[in-house]
């Protein structure tokens, strides 16, 4: 198990964002990458108008692949969420962030991944997991320095004067405040470039998806503690006055959640 540093947890709260080194073995990163690679391809021969912005980016991997449901739980990730949003954050957004060769995506914009400004407090958290080696030439994301309390959008020219790009390798992941005003870079080589985000926020908060009810009665039955909380298995709200009135132990939304 990887565990962050005190170097790791002082980037991302005074920079805004980290890179956390061999949290995946190389042999599971290139198994995701792999699975990735299909996921993506099978989205775009299935894409629309409607869809189309979202090109390279899937959504809610952990229903198309017990691989990336269980990286949920990796044990680094989880620290990562513990630590700097609490044991009781939940999932906000799950997707791939893949750069197809001599391209790229929907991130290729000044942006960041949040609009809540509360200086000194962290509402939301993302996680890039690294499948491939992040390259200048393959599009390596550029992350603003102590950007995250401006709500002003840095001009273009601001942000590639004194913007720093990250260079995780396979397995790595980069820690960020999603308030953290960044960019993804230009893929020049021949061959995608794959990994996936998490962004993850505090318990009270809503999330992109209803993920109890996405993933469904059968799956959620094996899902572990670890698993249910971060999915939002703690928090749904009841749907009548018979599940409001549920003994304790039988409650959808837990006790102490933040």
């Amino acid at each position: 198990m990887t565990s962050l540093s005190p170097e790791q947890i002082d980037g991302v709260l005074t920079d805004g964002y980290a890179v956390v080194p061999n949290v995946l073995t190389a042999e599971d990163a290139l198994r995701l990458r792999q699975r990735l690679a299909e996921l993506v391809a099978d989205q775009r021969g299935a894409m629309s108008d409607a869809t189309a912005i979202d090109d390279y980016m899937v959504h809610n991997l952990m229903v198309l692949d017990q691989g990336f449901l269980d990286l949920l739980q990796q044990p680094t990730i989880v620290e990562v969420l513990d630590t700097f949003l609490g044991d009781t954050s939940i999932l906000y957004a799950y997707t791939s962030s893949s750069m197809p060769a001599g391209g790229t995506n929907y991130s290729h914009r000044v942006h960041v991944d949040s609009p809540r400004v509360i200086p000194g407090y962290m509402t939301n958290l993302g996680i890039i997991v690294a499948l491939d080696d992040f390259t200048e030439a393959n599009g390596a994301t550029y992350f603003l320095p102590r950007s995250f309390d401006r709500t002003d959008v840095p001009t273009e020219q601001e942000f590639f004067a004194c913007a720093q790009r990250v260079f995780p390798k396979r397995g790595d992941i980069v820690v960020f405040n999603a308030r953290s005003w960044h960019l993804g870079g230009q893929n020049t080589t021949s061959t995608d470039r794959h990994a996936v985000t998490l962004n993850a926020c505090r318990s009270y908060m809503r999330q992109r998806f209803d993920y109890p009810r996405l993933i469904g009665a059968d799956l959620a039955a094996e899902l572990s503690p670890t698993l249910r909380r971060i999915l939002g298995f703690n928090v749904r709200m009841p749907a009548s006055l018979e599940e409001y009135y549920l003994p304790e132990d039988q409650r959808l939304y837990k006790a102490n959640q933040g």
